[in-house]
């Protein structure tokens, strides 16, 4: 299976997995431990993939790709 995602994606869901990923709350919600397995999979995946999360711009590259793909969105998830 192969999954493609734009580099904004990847960047943007990569910082959302390594927040969320080891907090008490998020593991409350994975309900079947093997869904593990796949999470941590699609995290190293990222990881290795992405060089600009060693980047000293880094901060300012995530900031840039949440407001890009947040402007693509529209109104959806607006609360």
């Amino acid at each position: 299976m192969e999954i493609e995602l734009t580099d904004d994606q990847a960047l943007v869901l990569s910082d959302w997995l390594d927040r969320v990923m080891h907090r008490k709350d998020f593991s409350a919600i994975v309900d079947d431990r093997a869904v593990w397995s796949a999470l941590f999979k699609i995290s190293g995946a990222l990881e290795t993939q992405l060089s600009s999360i060693f980047d000293p711009s880094y901060s300012d590259q995530l900031a840039a790709a949440r407001q890009r793909l947040i402007g693509q969105l529209g109104e959806f998830g607006e609360a």
